[in-house]
């Protein structure tokens, strides 16, 4: 594994190398732990076990080998003291969220988020005495005027899932800081490769590693990521209890995502830009919208905060719900799916999937239209992605 006294290596490498604990055998891949539990020595040795008193492993809901080397090199591409792996994005999120917060206090949240991590701050935690307050996330005085004496947790998402709004990570953070709260960011659509919230003054960030982490359409998994005092005091507890864990199987698999991040992204995100470029000013589209196009309204803000664009794309059709059914239907190659961040290419309508619950008002209020549809760029050859859209455009 890399250790303090190796060189300062560069991503890409720490990507292929970090975390890894090689056992006796010395195997080339990461090993795979897949057990429930773990023996003793002694009597003595699990008492100081667990009481914290001697190094290792007592039961893999707790932790385990190949879920901690996930988390050391999920850690180390984010530049994060330490982090905590789950069983999915949404385990992540409500237990950052719930893991801050008790009756009383309050939150402040962006109301443009995925449709279950709205779900989590708008329904769930008022049930328990939290309140909330949702705002239009570009508008900072919004975030400063819904701040109470009683709140404790601001949550965002940026590029907000679909309609790609960028939000100020740094002046959001600032406002909440200076309320007293801590802001926790859903980074999922930059991914950890094109924006560092950390870095930017959040306390913490969350992933749906089941995204471009995998990338590759086969397990599900979230991740944790902030300081050890922000993981040991607000979050380790309540997974420790709660059980939301990941298995060592998903965390294996997760890691050897990991090697081919970069590839993957880099690549997917150059077809997105490629794509975008092409079908902008196209006659079918009321209008598209890419955080990686100098005409995206806050393209300014875009290149002050992220380091990359993204692997979306956002496609209002025309003819509303109507009409973006028909092009959805007109796709070959591109498959119907809510997931993203694969290497196939997914496309799915949100108000009719991941936002469905929501009123045609409340919808409106997150950019989302009838015919907007959300594109996942893959793999494939551009040119053969591009000829699938601009067929089925002509036929909505």
């Amino acid at each position: 594994m890399i250790t303090s006294e190796e060189p300062p290596y560069r991503l890409e490498t720490r990507l292929v190398h970090e975390g890894t604990q090689r056992t006796p055998f010395g195997e080339t891949s990461e090993a795979l732990f897949l057990t429930q539990g773990f023996v003793y020595e002694s009597a003595e040795s699990a008492e100081r076990r667990f009481l914290n008193e001697e190094p290792g492993y007592s039961y893999s809901r707790y932790s385990n080998p190949t879920i901690d080397a996930f988390e050391q090199r999920m850690a180390g591409l984010e530049g994060a003291e330490a982090a905590r792996a789950t069983a999915s994005g949404m385990a992540a999120v409500t237990a950052a969220m719930v893991g801050q917060v008790q009756a009383g206090d309050h939150v402040v949240a962006a109301r443009a988020l995925f449709g279950s991590c709205r779900w989590v701050v708008e329904d769930f935690l008022p049930r328990f005495g939290v309140g909330c307050t949702l705002v239009d996330g570009t508008d900072l005085s919004q975030w400063r005027d819904a701040v109470r004496p009683e709140t404790k947790a601001f949550l965002l998402e940026t590029p907000t899932n679909p309609s790609l709004e960028i939000i100020d990570i740094a002046a959001v953070a600032e406002i909440a800081h200076a309320a007293g709260a801590t802001l926790t960011v859903d980074n999922v659509f930059a991914t950890p490769l094109f924006q560092k919230p950390l870095a930017l003054g959040a306390d913490c960030v969350v992933y749906s590693a089941t995204k471009h982490i995998d990338g590759q359409g086969r397990c599900l998994g979230g991740v944790i990521l902030a300081s050890t005092e922000f993981i040991e005091n607000k979050v380790q507890q309540f997974l420790r209890m709660t059980g939301p864990s990941i298995s060592p199987f998903n965390a294996w698999v997760l890691l050897k995502g990991l090697e081919t991040l970069p590839l993957r992204v880099e690549r997917q995100t150059a077809t997105a830009t490629s794509l975008a470029d092409a079908l902008h000013d196209h006659s079918k589209l009321h209008r598209l919208i890419y955080p990686g196009r100098p005409d995206h309204p806050q393209a300014d803000l875009i290149r002050r905060q992220m380091s990359g664009a993204s692997t979306m794309i956002a496609l209002d059709v025309r003819g509303g719900r109507e009409g973006a059914f028909r092009f959805l239907n007109a796709l070959r190659l591109i498959r119907i799916s809510n997931n993203l961040g694969d290497a196939k290419s997914l496309v799915t309508h949100p108000a009719t999937t991941t936002h469905q619950r929501f009123t045609p008002e409340q919808r409106a209020e997150m950019g989302i239209t009838d015919g907007l549809v959300r594109l996942s760029v893959g793999l494939e050859h551009k040119d053969d992605l591009l000829e699938d859209l601009a067929r089925a455009l002509e036929r909505t």
